[in-house]
């Protein structure tokens, strides 16, 4: 099992983790080898739970390069091809004195009639670039080109919430995302669907980002029986850490706990804890190995290992 946003570098995240207890992550870990680190830091394009996924699934990619929208076309059924795909996010920039700031897609509200009139009308500027776009939901939608394969770009997850300007692409190669964004900008601006929202006093979209972008192996697949346990995603990324307190107990009570149990029944179990700058990974191992890493690892809470992510 991988859980993405176990912990936070935030400080309401760090102040929350103290009053947490999770008895049943506590006494999985205590049981469990410490196995692969990712020692990365907050300021990597891809989140650690991403490079993590991309480990176990065999899509070694540079950072901002991990090709996720194509790889959950394969997952959906769906054949990718060989040609770089990347997901796009109609979305909200609230500009300050100095500074853009992204806020979290779901404040949009956004609903399906609008968001496809927003890319009908969005399209013809992508296609000039040899960019192509396609629906998939409100603020999701699939796009397709070369750019995508080259073009490292940090994922939404590393934005959202955030003041985007040390996100944004970078160089010479980042010149025609950039311009496209500020074209889309002018085009949103008057766009009747965003009239009609400010009028009932909705947020506009006012911009797009791009993520998961990369050209999929064609190896790649994920392993028998991963687990991704997204259940802290939104409430941290919303800073809103008493939801995500409770969502961690619910994963506590509900996977930890089960997880424990096959352990118990013989079954092989590992665990990926994932923060916004780092990852740890701990599976079981032989009898007498996990009875030594047992007498160690239990003598430190799992609230301060999820610290140190």
């Amino acid at each position: 099992m991988l859980i993405p946003f176990a912990a936070s570098g935030e400080p309401g995240c760090r102040e929350t983790l103290e009053g947490l207890s999770l008895p049943h992550l506590e006494r999985l870990l205590a049981r469990l080898a410490p196995a692969e680190a990712d020692a990365g830091d907050e300021h990597s394009l891809s989140m650690p739970h991403e490079r993590a996924v991309a480990r176990e699934c065999g899509m070694a990619a540079p950072d901002g390069l991990l090709p996720f929208a194509a790889w959950e076309m394969r997952r959906a059924g769906r054949d990718p091809g060989a040609a770089p795909r990347a997901w796009v996010t109609p979305c909200h920039w609230r500009v300050g004195t100095g500074h853009v700031f992204m806020l979290h897609p779901q404040e949009l509200q956004l609903d399906a009639q609008e968001s496809q009139a927003l890319l009908a009308a969005m399209q013809p500027y992508f296609e000039q670039d040899g960019l192509r776009l396609a629906y998939e939901a409100p603020t999701r939608w699939l796009a397709e080109g070369d750019l995508f394969g080259r073009l490292p770009c940090a994922s939404l997850d590393r934005v959202v919430g955030r003041v985007i300007d040390p996100w944004m692409p970078k160089g010479d190669s980042g010149k025609p995302l950039r311009r496209l964004q500020q074209e889309m900008q002018m085009l949103l601006y008057t766009h009747p669907v965003n009239e009609e929202r400010s009028r009932g006093g909705q947020l506009p979209v006012n911009s797009f980002w791009v993520s998961g972008n990369g050209a999929l192996p064609a190896d790649a697949a994920p392993p028998s029986g991963l687990r991704l346990a997204n259940s802290l995603r939104d409430a941290a990324l919303l800073r809103d850490w008493r939801a995500w307190a409770s969502a961690w107990q619910q994963l506590d009570g509900g996977e930890c706990a089960r997880l424990a149990k096959a352990l118990d029944e013989g079954q092989p179990v590992a665990i990926t804890l994932c923060g916004d700058r780092r990852s740890r990974t701990w599976r079981s191992a032989g009898g007498e190995w996990r009875r030594r890493l047992a007498s160690v690892f239990s003598r430190r809470r799992s609230i301060d290992l999820l610290a140190d992510l």
